[in-house]
């Protein structure tokens, strides 16, 4: 088995067809399901909502910013927490969405 490739090794550490019937069946038993009501919308995270207030693109808040796109998504879906000083910037965005388009301009 050390000859073998890594991935194989997995493969057979791993019975992946065991782990998609279980899966399937955690569907139909209804496990793990979200339902959405269309006439709820989803809940926009904070920071989403502010860069959305601003009229600017991701790539465009980003830019405004001084950090990557990578970094405001992870920010947005609360994979990281931004810094204090980026936070304000945030709240600035949020209640005076203008200031920040007038510098994007």
């Amino acid at each position: 088995m050390a000859d073998a490739p890594k991935s194989a090794q997995r493969a057979k550490a791993i019975d992946i067809g065991a782990e998609l019937l279980a899966s399937v069946r955690e569907m139909k038993a209804g496990a793990r399901s979200r339902v959405h009501n269309p006439e709820i919308p989803p809940e926009i995270p904070q920071f989403a909502r502010a860069r959305l207030a601003s009229g600017l693109s991701q790539a465009a808040f980003a830019a405004l910013l001084g950090v990557s796109v990578r970094t405001l998504q992870d920010w947005e879906q609360g994979r990281r927490k931004p810094s204090a000083a980026a936070v304000t910037l945030y709240k600035i965005a949020e209640r005076r969405p203008e200031v920040l388009r007038e510098l994007a301009a």
